[in-house]
């Protein structure tokens, strides 16, 4: 085999069928290294605040979704209503925050703890709505526990570390 040189046209003689492999079509070392990586690069899998979090959002996006035909009939009546708009931007600020936090924004980290903001209000909501009977408090404690491992978990290092990306 002839080694290619450098030059304008190495690239051609390497294209064609009795050429020679350029720089580009050669293969690579592998380093096989015990030790594992270190830095955010070394959080291989997604945290599981993070994905409790777009789990969370996606009920979110779901209840928005049921409780359109709700809004639709209202616009009917009146085309803008404070209800309407409440929803729509509780819509359009869900999206943009899963699509962050999705491609790992620092930003997207601040807008998640916000949305999870919304599950305080939901504990007395549930406990009042239901509070005839032991589902009340059912929901009660399961909305603080979902509180508590959404807030617990976005505010922990491994989030910090996965939400990198400026």
């Amino acid at each position: 085999m002839r080694p290619v040189t450098g030059g304008r046209g190495a690239g051609a003689e390497a294209g064609s069928q009795g050429g020679t492999a350029g720089w580009q079509n050669r293969q690579m070392r592998r380093q096989m290294s015990r030790q594992p990586p270190s830095g955010p690069a070394a959080s291989r899998g997604m945290p599981a605040a993070v994905r409790l979090f777009l789990g969370y959002a996606l009920a979110i996006v779901a209840v928005i979704g049921l409780s359109l035909r709700f809004i639709v009939d209202q616009a009917i009546s009146a085309p803008v209503s404070g209800l309407g708009v409440v929803v729509m931007a509780l819509l359009a600020y869900t999206i943009f925050t899963t699509t962050l936090v999705i491609q790992r924004k620092e930003a997207g980290r601040g807008l998640a703890l916000g949305l999870a903001s919304l599950t305080i209000p939901g504990v007395p909501l549930a406990w009042f709505t239901f509070s005839g009977s032991p589902l009340g408090l059912v929901l009660a404690v399961l909305m603080t526990i979902l509180a508590v491992a959404l807030f617990r978990g976005l505010t922990g290092q491994r989030v910090r570390a996965w939400l990198s990306e400026p």
